[in-house]
């Protein structure tokens, strides 16, 4: 599918003189258009979210982990990607993807109760020094990722750790049987 692509800016007449930044209240949409004339909309921040994830994923791949994209966990909340190594370990990272997303968030402490390391994961030009010194610190694009600050580990206690690999495990089978059949209903994880 041949895409064409432009770029919009959402941004009020008032701030249209504004340097971009965090007093910017614009949002930057990305459209495209396939063959068929459809229009696809994503905002930036959006499209800068998956290439991050795409290159942590990565990174967790070439280190013979499971990763997973989106999990719901127990309590209701999602997290943006989970892995799990080969001996059980579980991390998950939550991804930044500009400063007004990390300042909007307050829910990300909450996700250190369902792993043993947490960290978050950036691009190069995200304001490093603001991620807190107690989480640990990835810096990736779509290519690949690196660990710039590792994670403190809190181990998990057996009982959340099993449920949490039941739920990763069972995620991941649906997803691979709604990929191999479409025509199947999502299922919700419970």
């Amino acid at each position: 599918m041949k895409h064409q692509s432009r770029s919009l800016s959402l941004v009020p007449e008032s701030g249209k003189n504004q340097p971009p930044g965090e007093n910017n209240i614009g949002t930057q949409l990305d459209v495209k258009q396939d063959k068929d004339k459809q229009l696809f909309v994503m905002d930036v921040s959006e499209r800068a979210a998956l290439q991050i994830a795409r290159g942590v994923g990565r990174y967790f791949r070439a280190s013979n982990c499971a990763v997973i994209a989106e999990l719901p966990l127990a309590d209701g909340r999602r997290c943006d990607l989970a892995a799990l190594d080969p001996r059980g370990d579980i991390v998950i990272v939550e991804i930044k993807s500009c400063l007004n997303d990390f300042r909007c968030d307050a829910k990300w402490p909450e996700y250190r109760q369902w792993c043993d390391r947490f960290f978050f994961a950036v691009d190069p030009d995200f304001p490093r020094h603001l991620i807190p010194e107690d989480c640990g610190l990835m810096l990736a694009d779509r290519f690949g990722a690196e660990v710039l600050r590792g994670a403190p580990e809190h181990r998990l206690n057996a009982a959340r750790r099993k449920a949490f690999t039941l739920r990763f495990a069972r995620c991941s089978a649906f997803r691979l049987q709604q990929a191999n059949d479409p025509d199947l209903s999502p299922v919700a994880l419970l």
